[in-house]
This record gives C-alpha cells, sequence and structure tokens, in this order.
C-alpha cells in the first residue's frame, strides 16, 4: 500500500482508553503512518458523532474516508488491510482459532466484570472480583503463556491477543490502586503477571503507554464523581 493510502488512515481515541491503545500499538507495530485524534469523551465532538454515530465511543480507525469500529475488529480489519507488515494473527488456521478463542474468552469475560470492579460496591463488587481472578486464573493455567519459554499469548512476538489482554496489564493496576483491592497478586499468579512485565518492556508498548500516575488521578476523579451521584 502506498505512502498516500498509508496517510490516509486516521485514528479517533482517548488517552485513558485501553481499547484505543490496543489500535495505537497494533498500528505501530505494523508500522502504518496514522493521524491520531484525541477525543473528550465529555464533549464529544462532531468528527466522532460522524464516523460512530451508533456508539458515540472510541476507537474508531477512519481509512479512506471508512470508518470501521471495536476495537478487535479494526485490529483484524488492520491485519488483512496491511498483510505484508507484522502479523497480529497467526496465519495457521488452528493457531488463528485459537487466539480467537482468547480473545473472545478476555472480550465476553473481563469487560463487564473490570468496570463492576471499578465501578460497583457490594455484592456486585465482590463478584467482579471472583470473577476477575477466574479470568486471570484460566490464563494463568490454560494459556501457555510462562510454559517451556513461551513470552507471550502470540509465542516470541505479541499478537492481537496480547493487545486484548493489555488492560488487564497495565489499567487494571491503576483500578486496583483507586479501589484499593488487589487481584492480580504476582506470587499467586507468577505467569500471567511475568506476562504483564514482558509486555509492558517491549519498545512500541513501553513508548506508547499512558502514565500510570495520570491513570490513577483520572480514575480517582471519576471514582469521586460516581461517589458523589450515587450519595
Amino acid at each position: 500500500m502506498g505512502e498516500e493510502e498509508s496517510s490516509s488512515v486516521k485514528l479517533i481515541g482517548a488517552w485513558p482508553s485501553a481499547y484505543s491503545y490496543r489500535v495505537i500499538w497494533a498500528l505501530e507495530l505494523k508500522g502504518i503512518k496514522y493521524e491520531y485524534i484525541n477525543e473528550n469523551l465529555m464533549n464529544k465532538s462532531e468528527v466522532l458523532l460522524r464516523y460512530n454515530p451508533i456508539h458515540k465511543k472510541v476507537p474508531v480507525l477512519v481509512h479512506g474516508g471508512k470508518s470501521i469500529l471495536d476495537s478487535m475488529i479494526i485490529l483484524e480489519y488492520i491485519d488483512k488491510t496491511w498483510p505484508e507488515k507484522y502479523s497480529l494473527l497467526p496465519k495457521d488456521a488452528y493457531e488463528k482459532s485459537v487466539a480467537r478463542f482468547w480473545i473472545k474468552f478476555m472480550e465476553e469475560k473481563a469487560t463487564s466484570s473490570l468496570a463492576n470492579f471499578f465501578m460497583r460496591s457490594g455484592e456486585e463488587h465482590e463478584k467482579a472480583v471472583k470473577e476477575l481472578v477466574e479470568i486471570i486464573e484460566t490464563a494463568e493455567e490454560h494459556s501457555g503463556i510462562g510454559d517451556n519459554g513461551k513470552k507471550f499469548f502470540g509465542g516470541d512476538n505479541i499478537n492481537a491477543v496480547d493487545l486484548a489482554f493489555s488492560s488487564l496489564a497495565h489499567w487494571l493496576g491503576a483500578v486496583e490502586e483507586v479501589v484499593g483491592v488487589k487481584v492480580l497478586e504476582a506470587n499467586k499468579f507468577p505467569k500471567f503477571h511475568g506476562w504483564t512485565e514482558r509486555f509492558k518492556q517491549v519498545p512500541v508498548i513501553k513508548d506508547n503507554l499512558p502514565d500510570y500516575n495520570e491513570l490513577v488521578s483520572f480514575f480517582k476523579g471519576v471514582k469521586e464523581q460516581l461517589t458523589d451521584t450515587t450519595t
């Protein structure tokens, strides 16, 4: 794909959004030139509403004037559109099916659990804690990370599965600090915890990672607002 076509790529995202970073990392891994538009989710722009009028959420990839929505769908689009560059999904049919299983597992299980862990209290919060522990425990025992030198879900290199799990590698820690409950304990989940550390040290990830302290400050502000509206 020519430089002119590559330059027509735009990403509408928001700096606290883990889903936005999935796409940022995918584009960086592929070496695709793009324009990044940082969205203020408290005051959504006309650009976001034009390209995602249904859900009005980030991220949105705009390629050649057309919008692609949902972070994992965007990743698959990127992988198919620029197949000659860094592979986000395995070429082998079986390995690809395994990758898609883990992506679906993460999407179905973790998204609501992480939100409830942060936003809810009482029984709903306790249920979310249990669900997050079960998610990490499942990955620890069955994904193969940390076994026989397997560094990442994709083997020696990160792939779409690692990007799908990225919210548990960085954002979860900030939420844990704000909530005051530790879920991902290194001594309890050494393989998964080891993966989070390796993942964050990959240059493309490390160079495009939101500041941890800023995330904590952001989540504290959101938590205070939630508390004010529910008391």
